[in-house]
Order: structure tokens, then C-alpha cells, then sequence
């Protein structure tokens, strides 16, 4: 062969393609790792791009690869252990890898598959403000096809792995897969600890030649120029490298741009959808959705953000402070000190403010809300524990947090203010929704928290008297001697202008800004304090309701004798399904709610006794079955906006029930149409031809007019709810003359019922005459016991 080392790459992968449809999981690996520790860089950079797309599978979804989001060491022990092992940080796949980075290659992606805002801003010719996109673009040749980034090795293997989470869709079967359980959930977080450490350094790569580093990737010249929009990053340690070329350098400056490449491609693929632009156009109702993300997707970010607060809180409390920057700091604390307000706080804050806007009211929206509290609360993730509360229970969160919340003001602000406005609108009687709730009043409750926060609502709205002098020092970087300090304004000015920036940043200049401790969002706190009123209150009828309906069930019942309650005063919900320990927990998760609400906005139970009030959500004489909220008009009632919400979530309804002559009541579901109409016509005939007699026996004062009257007679008007609360005194009574009624026998409960009987008696041996001879005594006995116990009570009454 003229020229060996280029067929053999061509074989290579055309063998271990066949070994893919021919050869076992296991064996399959055994093979790659022999491969991979055998050939050399140069044949190997062929079968790397084929490597990668057969685990992780294709981007456009067809190929799944090895199923890494479904693949749990509990189902499939064996097949885990061994991917777990080929892909961890320190394992076979990363060796290939580092050395193919070493080797210097390059590998094409397609713009087309990067997120929205990335693709469409790299199509119209302008370089993204992520440092991750800088010097990769390659345009085509003419009469090429689409627009690539020339990727490194270790990139190439990073969007393949991070874009997996997006474009691989879930099989059938994991839909009820565990996402923490599952290998890509686990592999996310063993290579953020693996290169985002929050003790030590930054392991080397595992390469064949020892101690020598890593090269970084080389800078590339695109094509076409680019004009670039926002600010332009370099990367914040491309100049360490870059100028770094002793063999005793630190080798965390040359190994540290993993951890920078890492972290720039998990935040670029997974928040990266929505650019601020496209925010605020889909602030319009018109808008349409670009990109939707799943509950796991929402999960392996929150992962993401819990570490990322334990990685920059493993700072020392030295390398914190201001003063520190004066001093010679390695990469990685530079790093630590910047990966989360600068790589991650923007796109987090518009990918969160799209959730809350377009995320189902149902309870999974708990993955976002979690993720959400998350970031919110870096203490959480610190080394040190915060100072326990006087109580036992609220802990103080220490004035140390006070820059994070400030330059995060939004975050807090914005974000819970569209909290509100979702929690006024979901049914606050599911524990649940209850629960969400609960979680963020406490978190928002912690002593010091809602300081902190007026304290930046403060700084952002003094007035700007100093800010337009320094406008150009907000980017710049000057070198902090003492002569420029002395001449820097007071400092919490400066805290004005950075909470200022962060704002403006997020929102726009022209943003309107509504202050989360002003009186349109205590109006909203007001509405929802109600509302949890209201849940309570509704928690507490429907768990009466229950009980009463229990203890009133009749022995009949059993058989089937007595139907169902056709007028229930309350929808089905998950309380009906979970029971009375659900309807518990929903009380208690809404009465700390409501505690911790008013300790936030200082609500005193004066303000709630004279809200309730004025609500209308004061118990009626019985304590239950409230009317919706409504006015009186001219023609009736009329519902207001919150009694409309009321009905709509199952809160309260009206008591509509049939108010008419019972036989002539609409034929229901569990009766039989013909037969309804049938016994209809049989008991008019008889009522019309014996009417005089049934009269005259009702009329009598002994026991047999009693036992009429019990079976002709029917409650008049009188004893039954009125069709309208209002005007409860114009409706008279209209009693009606004894009559027979044998509608029940058309219901499906009483044939059914009288069929079962009869066959239990068949399997005792007793005919169907004397059966039924039987079940006749038996029915009078019970009619005469409650003939007698229903004129005892008439005589109480009187």
C-alpha cells in the first residue's frame, strides 16, 4: 500500500461499526478501550467524531446511542457499571480525548444545532459575547452547506454530551425513570466535581507524556469578519496561557481552561434559548414559544447551580475580599470569583423568567421553584454554617450574602412577584400547590433576607447623581493603586451603580421596574393571604364534608340501596384521593405560609381579620358550603372577579339542586330511560284512580296514617334549600297530596341490588317467593321503625 496510514483509520472504524450491530455491550468496550490505548492519535481522530454520535447518539434525535438519560445501576447493573466507568472524567473516553487534544485537531459542528439565539446571532454574521464561539466559526466554501464551529477535542466531546440532555427525547418506558438515579444525571455531576473542585486544583489530564501540558486550544481567524454586540470577553485565563510558557509554570494556568470551556458549554446549551430580545417580544400575548425544557432538563440545571455556589464559595474568606484582587491570585480563584455573575446570571434569570411565564399550573412546576430557591440561596453551599436562630429553627442570613443579593436584586424581586401572580391563579387547596407556596415564604422569611433585599431596592432607586462621570469605569480595568481608590466615590454609591448595572443589564434601560416591597405587590400578598384563607377554609368543609358523609352512610348503603349525592358541594381533587393526613398537611403548609407572608411584609392579624372581611370569606351560620364572592344587582347575583376565580379552582360553588317535582326530574345516568317512563305512567294511573283513598288513610291520626304518610308524603318546599340566596322570604311552601312513587325501581343500583339478593338466596336454598315474602317483611318492619323514630321527631319539634 502507497499509503498505509490512511486506509487504516477508514478500516478501523468501518471494524468497530460492525462490532456495534454484531458484538455485546460489554465486549463492545473491552474493544474500544484496547483500541484507544493501542492506536495512535492519527488513527484515531477518525473514528472520534463516530465514537461520540454512537454514545450520546445524533443530534437530530434519531440516533439514541446509549440511552444515557434511562440507563439506572438498579435496572441494568452491568451495562451501568461499564458506561460509568468508560465515561468518567478519569476514564478510557477522556484518555482519547486529551490525546487527540494534544495532537491539536479540530472537529466541525453545526450551527444549526447550537441554541436559538447562538444560531440565529452566528447567521447574521455576529460573534455571540460568550468567549466559547470566538475564533471557531468557519464559513463554507462556495456551494457549501451551512455554517460550522471548529471545535477541539474536548468541546467536541462537551456539546455532544451537554446538547444530549436537549435533542435525545425520552423513550416510551422512562417516562417514571428517576432523573437522580439515571447515568447522565450522575456523569453531570462527577465531571462538575472533576473540574469545577471545591478543594484543590484541577486534576491534569491523563496523557502519555507526564507533567508536560495540555496545549490550549490555538485561536483561528474567521473567515468574514464579525461585528460583535455586548461587551467583548476574552477569556479570563487565555492570558495566562498565553503568556505562560515556562515548563514550571503553575499547571493549573494551563489546565484551568477546561473547567472555563466546561462550564461555558453547560450554561450555552442548556439556558442559552432565550436572548433578551426574544424575552421581551414574548412578553406579548401574540408570542410564540421557541424552546420548552423538561423537568429533568430543569433538575440537571439546578445541579448545575448547587454546585456552581459550592465551587465559588470555596474561596477562602481572604481571597474573597476587595483587597485580594490587589494580590498576585491563581486562575482558578479568578475563576471561582466570576463563573457565577458572569457566566451564568443572565441566562439563568431568562430562562427562569420564561418558566414562570410558560410552565403548566400544575405541580411539577416544583422543579423550577426548587431551582429557583437554589441559586437564590448560595448560603446554603458554603463551608460555614449560618449562625442558628434563637428559636431553633430560622437561621440569620449573615450580612456576608448582602453583595450576592444586591447584585442579584431581580432574581428575588421579579421572580417572586411572578410567583405571586402564578399562585393567585393555581388551587391552593392541593398540597401540592400548598406546599410550593410554603417553600417560598420561607425561604423569602429568613431573618435579614427581606432587609437585604429593601436594601437594594433602595440603592437601585436613589437617584443617579454621580453616575454619569463614571459610566466609563463600570468596564473598564484600571489597576487598583491607592492614588485611584482615594479618588473613588463613597461606597455605597458604588453599590448603587452596581445594582443599577445588574438591573439594566437584565431588563433594558427602559425597564419599569415594580419595587417587591411597594404597594402593588403588597396588594398582590394581600390577594394571595386571602386566597390562603380561603384554602383553609375549603380544606376544613371538604374534610367535614367527609366525615359527616361517612357517619351518615346507612346500613343499606351496602347493598346499594341508596344513591350517591348528586349535589356534592365540591369538585374532586387530590384531597379525595390522598385523604384526611393530605388535607393536614395542607393546613399546616398554608397556616406557616400565611405566618411567614406576614412576617415578610409585616401584615398585621388586624389587616387579615378586615381583608377577610371584606373578601367575604366569613363562614356562613354552619361553618361550610360558602357562596362565591358576587354583589347584588338589579337582576340577582353577580359574580365578581374573585368569585369567578373562586369557581373556576373549585373553591366555592353555588348549591344547585333539583327544586322541582321530583318524577319529573331529568332521567339520570344510573337509571333506565324506558323503565323510568314506564313506572311513570303506572304510578299516575294509580295515583289519579286511588287518590281519594290514599287521602283519607294519610289523614288518619293512628299508626297507619303514619305509615302513609311516611311512603305518599314528601318534604314540601318548605325544608329544602331555596333556587336563590337572595330573597329567601318569597318563596312559599307548596305541598303536595299523597302520592306513589316507584321511579326507584328504574335505577339500575336497585335492579342490580334486588338480583343479588335473590342470587345469594338461590345459593341458601330459599325459592324466590319465600325470598321474597321475606324480603317484603323485612322491608315493612324497617319502614315501621322509621315511621315510628320520624313521628317522634315531628313531636320534638313541636
Amino acid at each position: 500500500m502507497a499509503f498505509p496510514h490512511l486506509q487504516q483509520p477508514s478500516f478501523l472504524l468501518a471494524s468497530l461499526k460492525a462490532d456495534a450491530i454484531n458484538k455485546p455491550f460489554a465486549q463492545r468496550c473491552q474493544d474500544l478501550v484496547k483500541v484507544i490505548e493501542d492506536f495512535p492519535a492519527k488513527e484515531l481522530h477518525a473514528i472520534f467524531p463516530w465514537l461520540v454520535e454512537s454514545i450520546f447518539g445524533s443530534l437530530d434525535g434519531v440516533l439514541i446511542g446509549w440511552n444515557l438519560r434511562s440507563l439506572q445501576g438498579r435496572v441494568s447493573p452491568v451495562e451501568y457499571s461499564i458506561a460509568m466507568e468508560f465515561l468518567d472524567p478519569g476514564g478510557p473516553m477522556m484518555k482519547l480525548v486529551y490525546k487527540l487534544q494534544a495532537e491539536d485537531y479540530k472537529f466541525d459542528f453545526p450551527v444549526s444545532y447550537l441554541p436559538g439565539p447562538v444560531k440565529a446571532s452566528i447567521q447574521e454574521h455576529v460573534v455571540p459575547d460568550s468567549p466559547l464561539y470566538h475564533n471557531k466559526v468557519q464559513f463554507p466554501p462556495t456551494g457549501g452547506l451551512g455554517l460550522n464551529l471548529a471545535l477541539n477535542p474536548f468541546e467536541y466531546y462537551m456539546f455532544f454530551f451537554a446538547l444530549s440532555l436537549i435533542t435525545q427525547k425520552p423513550l416510551p418506558g422512562a417516562l417514571h425513570v428517576r432523573t437522580s438515579d439515571c447515568a447522565y444525571f450522575i456523569l453531570v455531576d462527577r465531571y462538575l466535581s472533576w473540574f469545577l473542585p471545591t478543594e484543590g486544583s484541577v486534576l491534569p489530564p491523563l496523557s502519555s507524556s507526564p507533567g508536560g501540558p495540555s496545549p490550549s486550544p490555538a485561536p483561528r481567524t474567521p473567515a468574514m469578519p464579525f461585528a460583535s454586540y455586548g461587551l467583548h470577553h476574552t477569556s479570563l485565563l487565555k492570558r495566562h496561557i498565553s503568556h505562560q510558557t515556562s515548563v514550571n509554570a503553575d499547571p493549573a494556568s494551563h489546565e484551568i481552561w477546561r473547567s472555563e470551556t466546561l462550564l461555558q458549554v453547560f450554561v450555552e446549551m442548556w439556558l442559552h434559548h432565550y436572548s433578551l430580545e426574544m424575552y421581551q417580544k414574548m412578553q406579548s400575548p401574540h408570542a410564540k414559544e421557541s424552546f420548552t425544557p423538561t423537568e429533568e432538563h430543569v433538575l440537571v440545571v439546578r445541579l448545575l447551580i448547587k454546585h456552581l455556589h459550592a465551587f465559588s464559595n470555596s474561596l477562602k474568606p481572604e481571597q474573597v475580599s476587595p483587597s485580594a484582587h490587589s494580590h498576585a491570585t491563581s486562575p482558578l480563584e479568578e475563576f471561582k470569583r466570576a463563573a457565577v455573575p458572569r457566566f451564568v446570571q443572565q441566562k439563568l434569570y431568562l430562562f427562569l423568567q420564561h418558566c414562570f411565564g410558560h410552565w403548566p399550573l400544575d405541580a411539577s412546576f416544583r422543579a423550577v421553584l426548587e431551582m429557583w430557591l437554589s441559586y437564590l440561596q448560595p448560603w446554603r453551599y458554603a463551608p460555614e454554617k449560618q449562625p442558628q436562630g434563637s428559636d431553633g429553627q430560622a437561621r440569620c442570613v449573615s450580612e456576608r450574602w448582602a453583595p450576592f443579593v444586591q447584585e442579584n436584586l431581580l432574581l428575588y424581586t421579579k421572580l417572586f412577584v411572578g410567583f405571586l401572580s402564578r399562585a393567585l391563579r393555581t388551587d391552593l387547596v392541593s398540597p401540592k400547590n400548598a406546599l410550593m407556596v410554603f417553600r417560598v415564604a420561607k425561604v423569602f422569611a429568613q431573618p435579614n433576607l427581606a432587609e437585604m433585599i429593601q436594601k437594594g431596592e433602595q440603592l437601585f432607586l436613589e437617584p443617579e447623581l454621580v453616575i454619569a462621570h463614571r459610566q466609563h469605569r463600570l468596564f473598564s480595568a484600571p489597576t487598583l493603586t491607592g492614588s485611584f481608590l482615594s479618588s473613588w466615590p463613597p461606597a455605597v454609591t458604588d453599590t448603587s451603580f452596581k445594582v443599577k448595572s445588574h438591573v439594566y443589564s437584565l431588563e433594558g434601560q427602559d425597564c419599569k421596574y415594580t419595587p417587591m416591597f411597594g404597594p402593588e405587590v403588597r396588594t398582590l400578598v394581600l390577594r394571595l393571604a386571602q386566597l390562603i384563607t380561603q384554602a383553609k377554609q375549603t380544606a376544613k368543609s371538604i374534610s367535614d364534608q367527609c366525615g359527616e358523609s361517612t357517619a351518615s352512610r346507612p346500613f343499606l348503603s351496602w347493598l346499594g340501596l341508596c344513591l350517591s349525592d348528586t349535589n356534592s358541594s365540591y369538585p374532586a381533587n387530590d384531597l379525595d384521593d390522598m385523604g384526611q393526613d393530605s388535607i393536614r398537611k395542607t393546613d399546616e403548609y398554608l397556616e406557616k405560609a400565611l405566618e411567614y407572608l406576614c412576617q415578610m411584609f409585616r401584615l398585621s392579624e388586624a389587616q387579615l381579620a378586615q381583608l377577610t372581611l371584606a373578601m367575604g370569606t366569613t363562614q356562613d351560620e354552619n361553618g361550610k358550603k360558602q357562596l362565591p364572592d358576587c354583589i347584588v344587582g338589579e337582576d340577582g347575583l353577580i359574580l365578581t372577579p374573585l368569585g369567578r376565580y373562586q369557581i373556576i379552582n373549585g373553591l366555592r360553588k353555588f348549591d344547585i339542586e333539583y327544586q322541582g317535582d321530583s318524577e319529573l326530574q331529568p332521567i339520570r345516568s344510573y337509571e333506565i330511560a324506558s323503565l323510568v317512563r314506564l313506572l311513570f305512567r303506572l304510578s299516575s294511573t294509580i295515583n289519579h284512580r286511588f287518590a281519594g283513598q290514599m287521602r283519607a288513610l294519610c289523614s288518619r291520626a293512628d299508626f297507619l296514617g303514619s305509615f302513609c304518610r311516611y311512603h305518599l308524603m314528601e318534604p314540601g318546599l318548605a325544608d329544602k334549600h331555596l333556587l336563590s340566596p337572595v330573597g329567601q322570604g318569597r318563596v312559599a311552601s307548596r305541598a303536595r297530596g299523597p302520592r306513589l312513587s316507584l321511579r326507584f325501581l328504574g335505577s339500575y343500583r336497585t335492579l342490580l341490588s334486588l338480583l343479588l339478593a335473590f342470587f345469594v338466596a338461590s345459593l341458601l336454598r330459599i325459592g324466590p317467593l319465600p325470598f321474597a315474602l321475606l324480603l317484603v317483611l323485612g322491608y315493612f318492619l324497617y319502614a315501621a321503625a322509621m315511621t315510628l323514630l320520624t313521628e317522634q321527631g315531628k313531636l320534638h319539634q313541636l
